[in-house]
């Protein structure tokens, strides 16, 4: 079958190691479905892998791809769940939890197969391109919003780097239920289409906000996290899911952290239960995810220069047809 697959390692140029063609075909297991992929979705997790971030080079070639949506063995509808092993279904009792990828053969593919446990309805409401972009960078945009900042209608969130997955979704489903949504980047188109899709105010990254927000949804990193402390209200909740400029702020802002008692949350994907909830709430709300672009899969080295280049505004899909 054609696939999408990581070949070689390069921590420096991961796009070399990338390789499109024939892989085989997944085997059928017991306890797991074979899945005809019709959309899958990018992530800077795909870009990661091809660092060695996660992905062992013992491990290639491995296939990439952690979101899709297509049919089941039986001609259903479905999502996929990407985080494997958090039950024990379908794997060893000792085996760790995992995202797919890490350890098993991705979505980037004509076929893929996982656990059936990880496997959901796709509501009808939802297009395959729609539905195969919820269940990494939405669904941990759900859960950083909604279970871990804890944040209510009325509350004020602050969301860094607008245009990436994580932050575009974060910024969507905060509008649609009820929050002050207040979003930064450093490109003033990005910044117009923050406040398109329903932010308050966009203002340059750094920039002081015309109020303290009671939590901020960081995915950057190094370049943004001090502008992050310094935002939040006493009391209020960093929620970090990412570090895509670094993981060593110059300036930790140990202080004002301690002094004012703000709380800082780690925050990764997040429960079948949940992509269950945010299926539901899209489907029944309008919300749908921001798509950047659909592109087949024979195209999907564009897909993975785009993401690269940061140059996208929400989700890059790949299509069978």
């Amino acid at each position: 079958m054609f696939a999408v697959y990581a070949a070689r390692i390069d921590r420096d140029q991961p796009l070399t190691g990338l390789e499109l063609g024939e892989r085989p075909a997944p085997e059928a297991r017991p306890g797991w479905s074979t899945i005809h992929v019709r959309a899958a979705s990018l992530n800077h997790h795909d870009l990661w892998s091809l660092r060695g971030v996660g992905l062992p080079e013992d491990r290639l070639p491995m296939i990439l791809g952690c979101d899709a949506a297509g049919v089941d063995e039986d001609g259903n509808e479905v999502v996929l769940h990407s985080v494997i092993g958090q039950s024990g279904h379908g794997v060893g009792p000792d085996e760790p939890r995992s995202i797919l990828t890490e350890r098993y053969q991705g979505t980037f593919a004509e076929q893929v197969a996982v656990p059936t446990w990880n496997v959901l309805p796709k509501p009808r409401e939802l297009s395959f391109a729609e539905a195969a972009c919820l269940p990494t960078a939405w669904l941990t945009a759900y859960r950083m919003l909604f279970t871990n900042a804890g944040v209510r209608p009325g509350d004020s969130v602050l969301v860094q780097g607008a245009g990436g997955g994580v932050a575009t979704a974060a910024i969507v489903l905060g509008k649609a239920a009820g929050l002050r949504v207040f979003a930064t980047s450093r490109d003033e188109a990005k910044r117009k289409r923050a406040l398109e899709l329903g932010a308050v105010e966009a203002v340059e990254s750094g920039a002081r906000l015309p109020q303290r927000v009671d939590a901020v949804i960081e995915t950057v990193g190094a370049a943004t996290w001090s502008h992050s402390v310094k935002s939040l209200r006493p009391g209020g909740t960093i929620v970090i899911s990412g570090a895509t400029s670094g993981d060593r702020p110059s300036h930790a802002e140990l202080t004002r952290i301690f002094f004012l008692e703000l709380k800082v949350v780690g925050s990764t994907m997040g429960t079948k239960d949940e992509l269950e909830d945010l299926l539901s709430f899209c489907a029944a709300t309008g919300v749908r995810p921001v798509i950047d672009e659909e592109l087949p899969l024979d195209r999907a080295r564009e897909g993975f220069e785009r993401l690269a280049s940061g140059e996208q505004f929400g989700k890059i899909v790949l299509t069978n047809s």
